[in-house]
């Protein structure tokens, strides 16, 4: 059952294939790597895990090794120069593939006065400049441990599953939100605990055992399919050359990172 608060409802929106069209982080590996954050071999553990995770989805145990391999990735980085990259970064890189049926709902939801919470397992230093560009109220997101100024292979909180439905009732109680009038809104049936927080779960663009689960329960589920198209379009053939060379690539990488495994 929902935990109720009296007060007023809120918005709680996943990131990663219900806000944007795809990974959050992956959309931002680039400016890493050009800033000299991500390393090549960091580049490719990223993307092997991020592939997976955005052709299959994520059960508990994929999702458990995508957090190792990502928290390796990281390790070492400076926080607050990650979070300024993010920052710079986030309009031309994240802009484009925002859904801007999600835009429409954060404005509804904002526009009825209820604050707009972006929930992700994402590392904050990426979630919050990403929140303020869709003009979130707050976020809960994986906070990495910082050391010296560095993250470390260690987790503060891991914004997963139970933890993310937890993080949300204690914000609730911080901010006074109704969570039985309250909106949820995913794609992944890991996310059942946060759905299931609220009196208003949205499956959007769900997997196939979170459609399964949510149509059982009666919930309303939504497709996405309209990224805000704020960059001009490439030609067909450009087009076609760069969506074959990352096909080839992820192939390349996936064989790679598996012999290095053995």
């Amino acid at each position: 059952m929902p935990h109720t608060s009296p007060g007023r409802p809120a918005a709680f929106f996943d990131l990663d294939k219900t806000v944007i069209a795809g990974s959050s982080s992956l959309a931002l590996s680039k400016a890493f790597y050009a800033d000299g954050l991500l390393t090549r071999a960091g580049a490719l553990r990223g993307l092997y895990a991020q592939l997976g995770y955005l052709s299959f989805g994520a059960d508990h145990d994929q999702t458990e090794r995508m957090k190792e391999r990502l928290a390796r990735v990281s390790l070492g980085w400076d926080a607050a120069r990650t979070e300024a990259v993010a920052a710079a970064a986030v309009d031309s890189h994240v802009r484009p593939v925002v859904y801007q049926e999600a835009l429409d709902l954060i404005a509804a939801h904002q526009a009825a006065g209820e604050d707009v919470v972006v929930v992700s397992a994402s590392s904050e230093a990426v979630v919050r400049p990403i929140g303020e560009l869709l003009g979130a109220d707050h976020v809960i997101a994986t906070r990495p441990v910082v050391t010296d100024g560095r993250f470390t292979d260690q987790l503060e909180f891991y914004a997963y599953g139970p933890t993310k439905a937890t993080a949300i009732r204690e914000l609730a109680r911080e901010r006074g939100y109704d969570l039985a009038t309250s909106h949820a809104y995913s794609d992944s049936v890991t996310d059942l605990p946060m759905l299931e927080a609220v009196g208003h779960p949205v499956a959007v663009n769900p997997d196939r055992a979170l459609r399964r689960h949510a149509i059982a329960q009666g919930w309303h589920v939504r497709d996405f399919s309209r990224p805000v198209p704020v960059r001009p379009r490439r030609r067909p053939r450009a087009l076609l050359a760069v969506a074959v060379g990352t096909v080839l690539l992820a192939a390349v990488v996936g064989r790679a990172l598996r012999r290095a495994e053995r």
